[in-house]
């Protein structure tokens, strides 16, 4: 009898701690990257056939998450990283307090059958951990593009006209971005912060015992997890046994060999779902190694050692060949023909020469450019110092909002050139003569069509960056 009351009024040894529940989180939130980079990297071998699956990867994990997890709620009786961590679900009695102590010592194979989930509960804990996860990783993805970004480049005249002013005779599906975009700068902060916070105190709460759901979403479905005990591990290894054969046929036609559609394909699901648990200790392992192997110095060495011992040609020149000295010579005026007082003062009056614009590959029209300016703390485009500084991929820097609408079409800079301005006025006040290059007839009035104002490409080199706005990347000073 003492030892019945002080197992009783005792530790719960059947209700994980706190760090089993956030290490199992943590698993979890690890297996859609992982699944991603795999994907990334087989894509580049079959284009054709996983390109597609690449870009909807969202949307075929959570197919795919569906169907692992509810073969592991019904046969487990817990997630597919919850069975790694030897944790279930169960439901939550109604009576006082909520716990059986005496029936769960006496007899816990009742007690498992009584709390354990039914097809309703199923379909509610997967709406838990397969549907509010995409949901949130689509909100995620959503703020990031279009309300990120939304707080430094509110200043420009094209960005308030195109996200805060719904324009009229909008179409519907106009309208539902609109109100989607709203939803995301001005609510969806909120509503992360909220859920964070929910989770925060349901995790202290749970940690201090208060509490018997680590998760808001948990008391909603009235669902909690606990640990395996000996009773469920006596009907995983009943569930998971291969079901023998009938002795007679149930009705006439049917088969029941191995060989028979039916049978195979339920026999090959259940061993490939069930796989799963020694699939995923071993790909986390290779994953952890592939990293060590490319980040540690042995595979540096081992890389440097095989490329010591390969004989590379030397590289082929390709392009005009250099003029020989003779004939150099030759297109260079005597020095006798022209004296030296009139060459000195041409060398004093000229001008720098404007470099010629670049041309593109498609339009064969100039491009935009500007000169990379001498000072590298100025922003080649606005020419005052540079805020936010920001790096393109041909490695200049320059005001992040600068650099952003140049990309986008929409710098003052550019428009006041296409219109056919040839001066602009930097923030200092600074004028910048943007005139042609020298072999180019200086044109008059708008240059539509005439010239490329340089969207979608770098503004000192012209070359176009794939990407658009997205290959930006802050410089961290």
């Amino acid at each position: 009898m003492e030892y019945q009351s002080s197992a009783q009024d005792g530790f719960d040894e059947l209700k994980p701690s706190l760090f089993e529940l956030l290490s199992e989180q943590q698993l979890a939130a690890l297996l859609p990257p992982s699944l991603r980079y795999l994907l990334a990297i087989a894509t580049h071998r079959h284009p054709r056939y996983l390109l597609p699956i690449l870009n909807s990867f969202d949307e075929v994990y959570a197919l795919v998450s569906f169907l692992v997890e509810r073969h592991f709620l019904r046969t487990y009786g817990g997630g597919f990283t919850e069975n790694f961590y030897g944790l279930k679900r169960e439901r939550v009695l109604r009576v006082k307090g909520g716990e059986v102590p005496r029936a769960q010592i006496g007899a816990a194979d009742a007690v498992r059958e009584t709390l354990k989930l039914r097809d309703s509960d199923v379909w509610r804990n997967l709406a838990v951990m397969v549907g509010l996860p995409w949901l949130k990783r689509k909100l995620d993805e959503g703020w990031d593009i279009h309300a990120a970004h939304a707080n430094v480049l509110q200043g420009g005249p094209s960005f308030t006209q195109d996200r805060e002013i719904l324009q009229p005779g909008a179409s519907f599906k106009e309208r539902i971005m609109f109100y989607y975009k709203w939803f995301l700068r001005k609510v969806y902060p909120s509503v992360s912060a909220a859920y964070y916070f929910a989770l925060l105190a349901w995790n202290l709460a749970y940690l201090f015992d208060g509490s018997k759901y680590h998760s808001p979403f948990l008391w909603l479905i009235g669902s909690r997890i606990r640990r395996l005990n000996a009773a469920d591990h006596r009907a995983i290894e009943l569930a998971t046994q291969p079901k023998a054969a009938p002795s007679r046929p149930g009705r006439p036609g049917q088969q029941n060999s191995i060989f028979h559609p039916r049978v195979l394909a339920q026999t090959v699901s259940n061993r490939a779902l069930s796989s799963l648990r020694i699939l995923l200790p071993t790909s986390i392992f290779a994953l952890k190694f592939l990293e060590w192997w490319h980040a540690s110095d042995f595979a540096r060495q081992l890389s440097r050692q095989t490329a010591a011992e390969l004989e590379l040609p030397p590289p082929v020149i390709t392009g005009l060949p250099k003029p020989k000295p003779q004939e150099q010579a030759q297109r260079q005026p005597s020095p006798s023909k022209t004296s030296p007082t009139k060459s000195a003062l041409k060398d004093k009056s000229a001008a720098p020469a404007k470099p010629s614009p670049p041309i593109s590959a498609t339009t064969f029209l100039p491009i935009l450019t500007v000169p990379a300016p001498a000072n590298t703390s100025l922003c080649p485009i606005c020419l005052s110092p540079v805020e936010n500084p920001t790096a393109s991929p041909s490695g200049f820097v320059y005001c992040y909002v600068c650099i952003h609408r140049w990309v986008d079409g929409a710098h003052e800079r550019q428009a006041a050139f296409m219109e056919g301005n040839r001066l602009f006025v930097g923030d200092d006040g600074t004028e910048v003569d943007d005139g042609v290059g020298p072999g180019w007839a200086e044109e008059e009035g708008s240059r539509e069509g005439k010239w490329e104002d340089g969207k979608g490409r770098d503004a000192v080199t012209g070359r176009r960056i794939l990407g658009g706005t997205e290959a930006l990347r802050r410089v961290l000073v």
